[in-house]
């Protein structure tokens, strides 16, 4: 059995905790207080498994760049954590603290931690309350860092890599991320050091977004 998890993808192992999540709320009931969950397990686990409520980090670089203001980045980490880097438009709010956040329903709501366990926790809870738009950042914060702050070109890369690289350098430059070239592996990653705090030029912050209107969950 361990041979076995440790064998599966992070999409299935992802796939199969939402299964056991929706298995157990059958039973256990909603984290949120008076309420029942109505859960299709075997659906919510084909979503996850085939990324369908996922949002890549290019695509949510490309919000931030452009200031989108119809969606809610949510950062799941503690508060250490997030105080040390968060990415740009983010609000914290915690798994203990997800009942009393009065998350709207109408709203686009985007989850992340550092991989992907948090976030589908998370995601499940609100999929399983009713929510529609609820997605998970593919690869959390770990594949942000990976994409859009240290992204690197191969040393035999092919013409085609090496212009697109041309790109991902302006967009990882914009984040405050320091492009790499050759040599190193993504274990060099955590020796990094991240960015300071500070919107990147262009982007707006959450709170200049405007007040959104609240409903209970």
């Amino acid at each position: 059995m361990k041979n076995y998890l440790k064998n599966l993808s992070l999409n299935k192992k992802l796939a199969l905790f939402v299964f056991i999540l929706g298995f157990m709320a059958l039973f256990a009931g909603s984290p949120y207080k008076g309420t029942q969950l109505k859960v299709d397990a075997s659906e919510l686990a084909m979503i996850v498994q085939k990324e369908v409520d996922h949002v890549a980090s290019e695509e949510l670089a490309g919000w931030i760049v452009q200031g989108k203001p119809d969606y809610r980045l949510i950062d799941l980490r503690d508060e250490k954590d997030f105080t040390e880097y968060h990415i740009p438009t983010a609000e914290n709010i915690t798994m203990t603290s997800l009942d009393a956040s009065q998350l709207s329903r109408n709203e686009k709501i985007v989850f992340y931690s550092d991989g992907g366990i948090h976030s589908a926790q998370a995601w499940f809870l609100l999929k399983a309350n009713g929510y529609k738009g609820v997605y998970i950042l593919r690869g959390g914060l770990e594949e942000w860092k990976y994409s859009i702050l240290f992204p690197r070109l191969a040393d035999n890369a092919s013409p085609a890599e090496a212009a697109a690289f041309e790109k991902t350098k302006l967009l990882s430059t914009f984040f405050g991320g320091t492009p790499q070239v050759g040599g190193a592996t993504e274990t060099d990653y955590p020796k990094m050091a991240l960015p300071k705090l500070e919107s990147p030029t262009g982007a707006q912050p959450k709170a200049a977004a405007g007040k959104k209107k609240k409903e209970g969950c």
